[in-house]
């Protein structure tokens, strides 16, 4: 039997494109139409509630999700299921709470639920330590170890008495408690009664508990060789997870060991494209780490694994990033090659944003070189097929408005054209009539907003007007600090 997705299935099917606004305006008009359906606080409006809640928290806007999630609590149980979902709207209305830096009405909505769960489960019921769990958590980000501990302690002896699956996610959090300590003791107890698929559990819930600690990693990454092998996909997520946090550390000797880790256990297992994918990386981090020829020698076994595999698209990544290496590195007339190759091979593709990506990185190395009439028609042919809310689509229209003004240095306004793709944004999502002017600038890092409406807007219209800035803003506000 098909199975037709649910709303909120298809919400964050669009967040995995990148889609945030339309994820969150699929949620808000389903959450209408069960509001019309079954009213304002039946168990059908508060799941709906917390549907949007969960949209928005991945999406950055911690304090809408508060508010969604706390409404959604607030609907009274009408039987024991509606009560069960309760105690979750609860659990998250804490967590979103945590996220959003108001911890100390998050430890009270943490203990409530916890609190609520003991009376609802009793006690030795696996549901309890579901409230215990992220309340110890929170302990521990607040620098309360050892209340933190008992309360791990307590959660950990709870889901194995009960033989559930979060056990991982809590001797993860243990084992940070105890590198936390310094006392010693072994990260991890005896886990051989544990599944595979538990210890598997415990290596992702490491990296998400505490991904500042390479001490903790690297043990985490022995721990899984050891019990699950060198080749399992366990153990190559948490080198993948030791390797970023080597970035992020400065440790560009360690991020370079673990990634050829990783390279050679795909190589291993016969899995190709996977390969690519880690030797674009190993190549990406030999440059950074100051070697450049040994990052060209790498991009340039790259580009043969990936003629090996025969995919236009992944012939073009590669073909781009090695241009952009070569540029790099000074060496304009194989870096020109290399690009345009890589706008050659997408065209041969399906995949619209990789043509596009070619085409901006082609148009922005013309561009440098005074080749503006080149760099004009690249540009404006990349930008044609691409999502124009892509960061690349972004920089490509900086760059084109530069090369429009007739400059081959300086890379247009980035500000400006961001707060141009902020203001589209906007207008797309509301009633034609509503504004009647919007002026979008970048001051200080942040974005200032002049709006003026042509009618008074009805209260339901007035919500949505804030809902859609409020996304904008989530949307928007990681492109300035990551624009280069």
């Amino acid at each position: 039997m098909t199975h037709t997705p649910t709303p909120v299935e298809v919400a964050f099917a669009l967040l995995r494109e990148g889609r945030m606004g339309d994820a969150e305006s699929l949620l808000t008009r389903e959450l209408q139409a069960v509001t019309d359906q079954h009213g304002e606080g039946s168990p059908a409006w508060a799941s709906a509630q917390s549907d949007l809640g969960t949209v928005l928290l991945n999406t950055g806007q911690h304090e809408r999700a508060v508010e969604c999630y706390r409404r959604a609590a607030s609907a009274a149980p009408r039987d024991n299921e509606s009560h069960k979902d309760q105690l979750t709207y609860r659990l998250n209305l804490g967590l979103a709470l945590r996220m959003a830096g108001r911890l100390d009405e998050a430890e009270a909505e943490l203990r409530r639920g916890a609190e609520e769960r003991l009376a609802f489960y009793g006690r030795e019921h696996a549901g309890y330590a579901f409230g215990l769990e992220p309340l110890a958590d929170l302990l521990r980000r607040r620098g309360d170890l050892a209340e933190a501990r008992r309360v791990t302690e307590e959660t950990v002896a709870n889901f194995w008495r009960n033989g559930h699956e979060r056990v991982g996610t809590a001797l993860a959090l243990r084992a940070a408690l105890v590198h936390d300590a310094g006392t010693g003791e072994p990260l991890f107890p005896d886990l051989r009664p544990l599944p595979d698929e538990v210890v598997e559990q415990i290596g992702r819930a490491v990296a998400e508990t505490d991904p500042s600690s390479m001490a903790l990693l690297r043990a985490t990454v022995s721990m899984l060789e050891g019990r699950l092998g060198r080749d399992h996909q366990a153990t190559l997520n948490a080198l993948s997870a030791q390797a970023n946090l080597g970035r992020d550390l400065g440790d560009q000797a360690g991020r370079v060991e673990a990634i050829e880790r990783v390279l050679a256990s795909y190589d291993r297992q016969g899995r190709p494209e996977d390969a690519l994918m880690a030797t674009l990386g190993l190549a990406m981090a030999q440059g950074e780490a100051g070697d450049a020829e040994a990052g060209l020698r790498t991009y340039s076994e790259a580009h043969e694994r990936a003629d090996r595999i025969g995919r236009p698209e992944l012939r073009s990544q590669v073909l781009r990033n090695w241009g952009l290496a070569l540029k790099e590195a000074g060496r304009t007339g194989p870096a020109e090659q290399r690009l345009t190759e890589a706008v050659a091979e997408a065209g041969r593709g399906a995949d619209h944003d990789t043509a596009g990506r070619a085409g901006v990185a082609l148009g922005l190395f013309l561009q440098h070189e005074d080749r503006l009439a080149e760099a004009r028609t690249v540009l404006e042919q990349g930008l044609a097929v691409m999502d124009p809310l892509h960061p690349d689509a972004i920089v490509g229209r900086s760059h084109l408005g530069a090369v429009l003004d007739g400059r081959s240095c300086g890379c247009g306004d980035m500000p400006e054209t961001i707060a141009a793709a902020f203001r589209d944004f906007v207008i797309t999502r509301l009633p034609a009539d509503l504004l009647d002017h919007l002026d979008v600038t970048i001051v200080d890092g942040d974005f200032k907003i002049d709006v003026s409406l042509r009618r008074e807007p009805e209260e339901s219209e007035l919500a949505r007007l804030n809902e859609v800035f409020q996304t904008a803003l989530a949307e928007f506000r990681g492109r300035i600090t990551t624009r280069n």
